[in-house]
């Protein structure tokens, strides 16, 4: 899943929330709050990166992931309803239709630059759900031979011109993940996993209190 990257050369943060307060209509920021609740959750993250490697039906998700098919229904309706998913056909199954839904990343990036920039508390929001995954995934992580693994951690200080250089590479970097995705299992790939979560902090004061 694709969280989204931040423009270039943006002004500071205070005086977009200053701009926003002002001037965009309370049905934007509703719309922000409504998409970071769907996606803050397990599941529907889970669900998010099936659908990113293959258009699914409720009945194939919840094959997947050993949920009941009205759960999920229940959460490809909510992601559907937040715009983190999209339709992508129907088809026939026993007499009734089925459709089908995917993640498409340039969709997600797109909407996210109509609504603009949410706020740092719905922001933070997803960061206890992303959390929370990597503990899963790590729980079944698998190093076999001669395989490199990537981990990084960092709290630094840096020039924001780089910083931002840095972010919008392994911004660039996440969409090529995302749009090199297969369906589970599909012949010749391994399962992986990444996560991303890259923000600026506020200043620390002299004695290193927050």
């Amino acid at each position: 899943m694709s969280l989204g990257e931040g423009p270039r050369d943006q002004p500071p943060r205070t005086a977009r929330r200053a701009a926003t307060d002002r001037h965009e209509p309370p049905a934007a920021e509703t719309e922000r709050r409504t998409a970071l609740r769907a996606t803050a959750h397990p599941v529907r993250l889970q669900i998010m990166s099936l659908l990113t490697g293959a258009p699914l039906t409720a009945a194939e998700v919840a094959r997947e992931l050993g949920l009941t098919h009205a759960n999920a229904s229940y959460h490809l309706r909510t992601l559907l309803a937040a715009g983190m998913v999209v339709p992508a056909g129907e088809e026939r199954i026993r007499g009734g239709i089925a459709k089908r839904y995917r993640y498409d990343t340039a969709h997600d990036l797109a909407t996210q630059r109509a609504r603009g920039r949410s706020s740092d508390t719905a922001d933070r929001a997803i960061y206890p759900a992303l959390a929370n995954e990597l503990i899963r995934r790590s729980a079944q992580a698998h190093f076999p031979e001669n395989s490199t693994n990537l981990m990084a951690d960092a709290e630094v200080w840096i020039d924001p011109e780089i910083w931002r250089d840095i972010r919008d590479r392994i911004a660039e970097a996440a969409r090529d993940l995302h749009d090199a995705a297969r369906p589970p299992r599909t012949p010749g790939t391994v399962r992986t996993s990444t996560t991303v979560a890259m923000f600026e902090m506020a200043s620390a004061d002299p004695d290193g209190l927050s």
